[in-house]
């Protein structure tokens, strides 16, 4: 097999294995100080049963993360050293900036939170907790900024082939960042909010009905209720953005092989590369120019514009449906779930 293709899914399965454990921790730290700060203003020791319950869960999943992170880092090398020789004056100190402000401050801090309840004052294991939690979006921040630059670079010049800074607020605010950060800090929101829901509700149908239980049903279904119409716009201003600055992905996310008006929107087809055509396509007319140009007569890219310099096209296709999809289903799910709690 093409070493190429073996060393994307080595990295493709790497990554896809750690963004679960980030994703639940960022989140997370800030639900158990919401969990802190409750107990503190009514000294309800059903909010610290609730902390100490998911505070296990943060702890497994910061190691996990951790040394998923260790072993995808050192990917970066092994499987994309020509890339890494060309933009490691850019990558290298974003990657360190990480460490730096966030790595350690989770570290310093994170020995507090886990064990230091009854050990230090409540101040110190609140501001333990607010650090940990502090450093988890920080530590987004600095990733999603170097992953946000690979897909829209900005701030920096080609020398002999490699990439030199000229601008480095250009570079961490790189167009499509605060779209990017935003979506991610909203999904890992989500995904916790569903995380915590789903446990506590398991708990409920076990015969759990004690009070940490309710208190962290309710904390996950009401998040997860507010959090998800805010995803969905977020969504669509990240899809804007990537319309203005990488029009090919859209074409493929759209299935869309012709730039023209009134593109429709493609529910179901099996998109066929080869043959550039979509087979047994489902799909409301006029969709997609409405829904990025905002008007049915709107002209959206098309990957024929773009040969041999787009994304796969099936599973971008799919993989946009189901996360669309998901978020549907987080909707209605979490709606009805907080009207009847």
């Amino acid at each position: 097999m093409d070493p190429l293709i073996l060393s994307r899914i080595q990295f493709g399965a790497n990554i896809s294995f750690h963004i679960l454990f980030p994703t639940i921790t960022i989140a997370l730290g800030w639900v158990l100080l919401f969990f802190k700060l409750r107990y503190n203003a009514t000294n309800d020791s059903a909010w610290m049963r609730a902390y100490f319950t998911w505070v296990k869960v943060f702890a497994l999943s910061f190691a996990m993360g951790v040394v998923s992170g260790v072993t995808m880092s050192f990917q970066f090398g092994t499987n994309w050293p020509g890339y890494m020789e060309k933009v490691g004056n850019i990558a290298g100190p974003l990657l360190a900036y990480e460490i730096l402000t966030a790595f350690f401050l989770e570290a310093a801090f994170l020995g507090i939170m886990l064990f230091g309840f009854r050990r230090v004052s409540n101040r110190i294991h609140t501001l333990a907790t607010v650090l940990v939690a502090g450093g988890t979006t920080v530590s987004a921040f600095w990733i999603i900024a170097l992953n946000s630059w690979m897909q829209t670079p900005a701030g920096f010049e080609m020398r002999d082939g490699v990439a030199h800074a000229v601008d480095w607020w250009a570079i961490i605010f790189n167009p499509s960042m605060p779209y990017r950060l935003t979506h991610m800090l909203l999904a890992s929101g989500l995904t916790v909010s569903f995380l915590i829901a789903g446990l506590s509700a398991l708990r409920y149908l076990t015969g759990d009905r004690s009070e940490s239980m309710w208190k962290a049903l309710r904390t996950g279904v009401f998040t997860a209720a507010i959090l998800i119409p805010i995803q969905i716009f977020a969504g669509d201003q990240h899809g804007l953005n990537t319309l203005e600055h990488q029009p090919q992905k859209i074409a493929a996310m759209e299935a869309n092989w012709n730039t023209g008006p009134n593109v429709p929107l493609v529910l179901f087809a099996l998109p066929d590369e080869a043959a550039k055509e979509n087979k047994f396509e489902i799909a409301i007319p006029d969709g997609a120019s409405l829904v990025l140009r905002h008007s049915t007569s709107g002209v959206v890219p098309g990957l024929n514009d773009y040969p041999g310099n787009h994304p796969p096209v099936f599973p971008v296709f799919w993989g946009f449906r189901i996360m669309v999809g998901t978020g549907i289903l987080m909707l209605l799910v979490s709606w009805p779930a907080a009207f009847f709690l």
